[in-house]
């Protein structure tokens, strides 16, 4: 079937574009992030990848 050829299962996003109509699987990029993180959380599995304030950062600069 055409809607499974194109991945088109529960959601579409549809697009009018100069006379046509587009029909496109509707993305959803942070799906089930909130199972990830929780799996994250029991593992220990979680950093940060760098530090929260560099050394140079002057917060003074922010203020004026």
């Amino acid at each position: 079937m055409i809607l499974e050829k194109y991945q088109i299962r529960d959601k579409i996003e549809l697009i009018l574009k100069k006379g046509y109509i587009i029909l496109k699987p509707k993305a959803e990029p942070r799906k089930n992030w909130d199972k990830a993180f929780q799996k994250m959380h029991e593992n220990g599995d979680y950093k940060l990848l760098m530090d929260d304030v560099f050394e140079d950062e002057n917060f003074l600069e922010w203020s004026k």
